[in-house]
């Protein structure tokens, strides 16, 4: 299952992220959900608590963080390369 945080749905819902680019991230977080296979995305390693390991797909000039939990999708955040990164941290 693919869950998307509240702040995600939000921004989608007041236009502040397109819903284009909305659609690109959920299809690939469906095929990630299908596959489990984190090569087929350009999907680097982030910053890892004790609690998870959170990770960030790239599409174009936008970036999705998400962290994996037993075997369902969490994304945290999904903005603009410049802006994502300030608001996960």
């Amino acid at each position: 299952m693919v869950v998307y945080e509240e702040d995600v749905r939000k921004a989608v819902f007041k236009g502040s992220l397109p819903r284009d680019i909305f659609e690109r991230f959920n299809n690939v977080f469906i095929s990630l959900y299908a596959t489990h296979d984190l090569s087929l995305f350009d999907i680097k390693k982030l910053k890892s608590s004790e609690k998870r390991t959170y990770y960030r797909v790239r599409k174009g000039k936008y970036r999705a963080i998400f962290y994996i939990e037993e075997g369902n999708f969490f994304v945290i955040s999904i903005a603009k390369r410049e802006e994502v990164y300030d608001k996960w941290v």
